[in-house]
Parts: structure tokens; C-alpha cells; sequence
């Protein structure tokens, strides 16, 4: 018996569909992973965000538990540190400018005392009176025991006086303000036609005494105030009295620094 004949296989030409489908599908895979890594997670990173800035906002609260695992932890322990590093240069300029003060106020009681120890009658007295402040050291003497009435000449006794401050001063590299006061009692002479001239006069032979003393000029002004800044009313004869008064202000090194705004350009605009 004759065997059937097989039919005869056509050959296929779409098998390239199968690899090529399969391509597609890898090239599709990859981008989905390229997606996906470069989605960042900013609802995690906001509160690992938070977390850091509470944990150093407030020092009580530096030991809780940081959200995030290990890289939070380790994230929080650089930051602590670049805290600390930023902290210390402020830490140590304020411990200096402590340091600077203090030793600044030591030198100010020093010569306050060898002030107080060279017009030591007139204080006793009650006729200088010697105050220390932030400003500065103040030596307010009586104007009688300088001038007479209506006179800016120092008179005999007081010359003495002044020279023993002066001998003080001019061991110290501090600046000196010269004050001089008056009653309201009014004045018009040839020499001195008002108050403000009288209290400058006699503020400016304070000075010129203290440079002849020894004392260095640049460090030394003399300023006149008048009746303007009465220390006791003038309706009595003590008050008055007590007003009429030249102040030595011997300058403290450490004040406070005004900042300086040019207002040039603003007011030729």
C-alpha cells in the first residue's frame, strides 16, 4: 500500500513579529525603570526636612528620634555638627567682648579711687562728687571751689586741686569731656554775655589747665551746657549753688557703636 504524501510546509515569513515584540516589550520595561528611579519621594524628604529642623530648633528636644532610618540619622548628626562649628566663633566673641568689659570696668574703678584719693578733703567735703556709670567716670566739683562769682579764672586753692586730677589723667589714654554748668541766674557782661559763655569759659580754663599739666590736648573738650541741665532746682540758693558745677568726664574705651548712614546722595536726588 503507497504511503500518503505529506503536504508541503510553506515556509513563514512573520516570525520576526515574535522578536520583534519582544524588544518592545523590554524597551518598555526599561522605561518604566527609568521612571520610576527618577520619581523623588518629596512627601519623605519633607519630613525628614521637618524632622531635622525640630530636632535643632529647640535644645530639649535634640535627643528625640529622627523619622527616616539610619541616612536621617546620619544626616541630622552632620547637620549637629555644622551647628556646632557655626555656634563656637560667636561663642567666643562674646565671651571676649565680656572679658574686654570687665577688665574695662576694673580700670575705670582704679581711677575713680586715685581721683577719689587726690581730692579726698574736697570730697569728704561734699564739694566733688566722683560717679561711675557706663559713659564713663564723672568728677562733678562745685564751681565755688574753682571760680568766683560770675568768673571763668580758676582761683588759687583749686589750681592745686586740678593738678592732682591732672597727674591722674595723664596716665590714662582715655578721652576727657570738660562740662560746664550754670545757674539761671542771667549774665551779660563784656566778657560773657550769657550763661553759654560763661560755662564755656570756665569748662575750656579746666582744660587748659589740664594741658599744662601734662595732660594730651586731643584727648581733651570742653563743652558748655548753660542753665539748661539742672542737677537741683534753681529756686533755691542751695539748688542754684549745687548747679553751678564743671564736670570732668573721663570717657569709658567700650560704648556702643552708632552706625554711620550717608544721607548725601539721598538729599541731592
Amino acid at each position: 500500500m503507497a504511503r500518503k504524501a505529506k503536504p508541503e510546509e510553506h515556509e513563514n515569513h512573520e516570525r520576526w513579529l515574535v522578536s520583534y515584540a519582544d524588544f518592545i516589550t523590554l524597551l518598555f520595561a526599561f522605561f518604566v525603570v527609568m521612571y520610576a528611579i527618577s520619581q523623588v519621594n518629596e512627601g519623605k524628604y519633607r519630613v525628614l526636612s521637618d524632622s531635622l529642623v525640630n530636632a535643632f530648633k529647640v535644645e530639649a528636644r535634640a535627643n528625640q528620634p529622627i523619622p527616616g532610618g539610619l541616612e536621617a540619622g546620619k544626616a541630622a548628626s552632620q547637620s549637629g555638627q555644622s551647628v556646632i562649628r557655626q555656634s563656637m566663633p560667636v561663642r567666643r566673641s562674646t565671651s571676649g567682648d565680656e572679658v574686654k568689659r570687665k577688665q574695662q570696668e576694673t580700670k575705670m574703678k582704679g581711677i575713680a579711687k586715685d581721683i577719689v584719693q587726690a581730692l579726698a578733703p574736697l570730697v569728704r567735703g561734699g564739694q566733688v562728687k566722683v560717679t561711675q556709670s557706663s559713659r564713663g567716670i564723672a568728677v562733678q566739683i562745685n564751681a565755688s571751689v574753682l571760680f568766683a562769682t560770675g568768673q571763668a579764672l580758676l582761683e588759687g586753692e583749686s589750681v592745686a586741686a586740678l593738678q592732682a586730677v591732672a597727674v591722674v589723667l595723664a596716665g590714662v589714654e582715655n578721652a576727657i569731656q570738660v562740662e560746664g554748668y550754670s545757674d539761671n541766674a542771667p549774665i551779660s557782661t563784656l566778657s560773657y554775655p550769657s550763661n553759654w559763655e560763661l560755662s564755656s569759659a570756665r569748662a575750656s580754663s579746666v582744660v587748659r589747665l589740664f594741658v599744662d599739666s601734662g595732660v594730651a590736648p586731643e584727648r581733651l573738650v570742653a563743652v558748655g551746657y548753660g542753665e539748661n541741665q539742672p542737677v537741683d532746682s534753681n529756686d533755691t540758693a542751695e539748688g542754684r549753688a549745687k548747679n553751678r558745677r564743671v564736670t570732668v568726664m573721663i570717657l569709658s574705651d567700650v560704648q556702643e557703636k552708632v552706625s554711620e548712614i550717608p544721607l548725601t546722595s539721598q538729599a541731592v536726588r
